[in-house]
């Protein structure tokens, strides 16, 4: 607990190539009891809050770019777990690391690189237009405080049990019948209210509805507009209308048309349905 930051020393004489934008994370978890406001510090393990610079998504600042920029991204790792860290729409080079920039020679393409338990580490990319996600690909580290000793529930209707709960505990409410994703839609309608001290599992919107993630979890925006030197945040990205899915028939049948001459496949419900040995003869 207490202050903490990076000290970043550039040389005397410059990088051999220039960086246009550089931004610094400092990755960190928390352990936030319940009926509690402040982190208890010597809990190793059981975390529940995961934080790019002590703040969760949607809370953390976007990091903007400009199109063609060379951007780095330095990244400390003061938490107690590894932290997978990717990054979506390019590929980036690592080009740093604990002692600093790293000869050429030693730098590497990924689009995941770890970063361990007190490490450092620097990526480096040419910005690209778009919306591009970038965070930790441990997917509980892109989540909010949420329960493990429950059972699976997916795909059972609770509807009946919900009312027989609240007989003995008013405002319960299951939840994961479709998924976790369904949590942040009750939570945003009000129905899911959570205790004071704490967060939401998921959270944010985007221009396509819930983003349904928290934690380590930011956005990389990048503009062909975006002025030099500006760091304010451009808005949602406009998607050339090509580019954007679409859903295309609701035929389960759809990708097998028939072709010229050739003849007509069978529908779905025609084809053979496959026998399953009892055994491992003739494998």
């Amino acid at each position: 607990m207490g202050m903490m930051g990076l000290f970043i020393i550039h040389p005397r004489g410059g990088e051999p190539e220039r960086i246009d934008r550089d931004y610094a994370l400092l990755l960190h978890n928390w352990a936030l009891h319940p009926g509690t406001h402040r982190p208890d510090s010597s809990v190793l393990q059981d975390f529940d809050l995961w934080t790019f610079n002590s703040k969760v998504f949607p809370a953390i600042d976007t990091l903007v770019a400009r199109s063609g920029e060379r951007v780095r991204v330095r990244i400390g790792n003061l938490s107690m777990w590894n932290h997978p860290i990717h990054m979506h729409g390019v590929q980036f080079l690592v080009t740093g690391g604990d002692g600093g920039r790293w000869p050429r020679a030693q730098w590497r393409s990924e689009v995941t690189e770890i970063v361990g338990v007190g490490q450092m580490r620097d990526l480096e990319f040419i910005a690209v237009p778009g919306d591009w996600a970038f965070h930790c690909h441990m997917a509980h580290h892109t989540m909010g405080p949420m329960g493990h000793e429950i059972p699976n529930t997916l795909g059972v209707q609770q509807d009946d049990l919900d009312a027989r709960v609240r007989r003995l505990l008013p405002g319960y409410m299951s939840m994961g019948e479709t998924g976790m994703a369904e949590h942040q839609d009750h939570v945003d309608a009000g129905h899911m209210p959570g205790p004071p001290n704490t967060l939401a599992m998921t959270a944010g919107q985007g221009p396509f509805g819930n983003i349904e993630m928290g934690g380590m979890f930011t956005v990389i925006k990048v503009r062909d507009d975006q002025p030099i030197g500006d760091y304010s945040d451009p808005g949602w990205y406009t998607h050339p209308p090509a580019e954007l899915a679409r859903k295309v028939s609701a035929d389960p049948d759809w990708g097998q048309p028939q072709r010229r001459g050739q003849p007509r496949s069978a529908r779905s419900d025609e084809l053979p349905r496959v026998r399953r040995d009892r055994g491992h003869q003739g494998h």
